[in-house]
């Protein structure tokens, strides 16, 4: 059987590495052949927080360093390459989400930018790349985002069964699958890990809650988790999505300013509890009961689990390799997939998701020729 060989390269709002994959698209659901995570050197990772948010020298800075996460994300690429024994020349294309440095589809002119020069990427791995898959979105008014609700719907609806997909990233989203040809529904639900992510580093300088342990020491503070969901972003219909612009540590500063006494595990808890909380809320308008598929970082976070669980008891939850899809790699997946689409001039984005005025096909080819 021919192959149909595709990269997807992932760096999400959490910034935890840069997720390359190698996946053939040939048979009837994607097979994933291999797969690297390259760490983002600290100065870069310095440099990207420091642009998410507003400074000065933002255009020297913005110009540096989308060269330097081309040259990373090309870095991925061919470290992923070295752990096979297929030639470049067999992969078809690259696509490449990018990493967002700005995400502000409700201004007046909404615009979304993702750096991580796609030129560079195509020169210095000799393929192709499919990248700025969200601006023809925005282009159309729509959001942007979440795009991955279409890859969702090709590859894990299933006729006569209610099916949520999460994914759990720095920022949560959700798509709702009704199980008929009713249109997909998908929204960013708010923060994922990001916050949680955020204040461990502060406290105690660890990257991560590992499985939400610390979360499960402390005891939430309903008082700070109601004025925390009082949010106006959590009462928006949907379209929706959202990012750093509006869950970042600057925010979390000023909510906490009346919550001194609180102890740090405390904090954390509460925390957990308005990642899930948000999502669970957002879960029950769409469908009482159903399947819940999870994926992203936060599907490794077994306290987080558990609380979604506790907040949606009629919902069986499982991950995503319940269905044939590894839970970590499931969004370079998808940007994988979206490669596939632009190449065979297939659209990728579903209006009823993002709110754009019709579909279409997403990206920009880069030669490497």
């Amino acid at each position: 059987m021919n192959k149909a060989y595709y990269i997807g390269l992932m760096s999400g709002t959490s910034m935890d590495g840069v997720d390359a994959v190698l996946v053939d698209f040939a048979g009837e659901q994607p097979q994933l052949i291999c797969t690297h995570t390259e760490t983002i050197p600290t100065h870069l990772l310095k440099g990207l927080q420091r642009l998410c948010l507003p400074g000065t020298d933002e255009i020297n800075r913005l110009g540096r360093l989308d060269r330097s996460v081309g040259k990373l994300f090309a870095l991925a690429v061919n470290n992923l390459l070295a752990k096979t024994k297929i030639a470049k020349d067999e992969i078809i294309a690259i696509g490449s989400h990018g990493q967002t440095v700005r995400h502000m589809p409700n201004l007046e002119v909404g615009f979304t930018l993702q750096i991580g020069d796609p030129n560079t990427i195509a020169t210095e791995t000799g393929i192709d790349v499919i990248a700025d898959f969200r601006r023809k979105d925005i282009a159309l008014g729509g959001q942007g985002a979440p795009l991955v609700p279409a890859f969702h719907q090709q590859t894990f609806a299933q006729v006569g069964k209610k099916r949520v997909i999460l994914n759990i990233g720095g920022i949560a989203n959700i798509t709702y699958l009704p199980g008929n040809s009713q249109e997909v529904l998908g929204f960013d639900t708010g923060p994922g890990n990001t916050l949680i992510d955020a204040w461990i580093q502060q406290v105690k300088n660890e990257s991560y809650d590992k499985n939400g342990a610390w979360a499960a020491s402390g005891k939430t503070d309903p008082q700070l988790l109601a004025q925390l969901l009082s949010h106006p972003y959590f009462s928006l219909a949907y379209p929706k999505s959202t990012g750093r612009e509006l869950f970042n540590q600057a925010w979390l500063e000023q909510q906490l300013s009346a919550f001194n006494q609180l102890d740090e595990e405390d904090i954390q808890s509460t925390l957990l509890d308005l990642t899930s909380h948000s999502i669970a809320q957002d879960i029950l308008r769409l469908a009482p009961e159903g399947e819940l598929f999870v994926c992203g970082g936060g599907a490794f976070n077994g306290e987080l689990m558990q609380r979604l669980a506790a907040l949606l008891p009629n919902y069986r939850i499982d991950t995503t390799s319940a269905l044939g899809v590894d839970p970590k790699w499931a969004e370079g997946i998808a940007f994988a997939w979206l490669a596939m689409r632009h190449h065979l001039g297939l659209p990728a984005n579903l209006p009823a998701v993002t709110g754009a005025s019709r579909e279409a096909v997403l990206g920009g080819r880069f030669s490497a020729k």
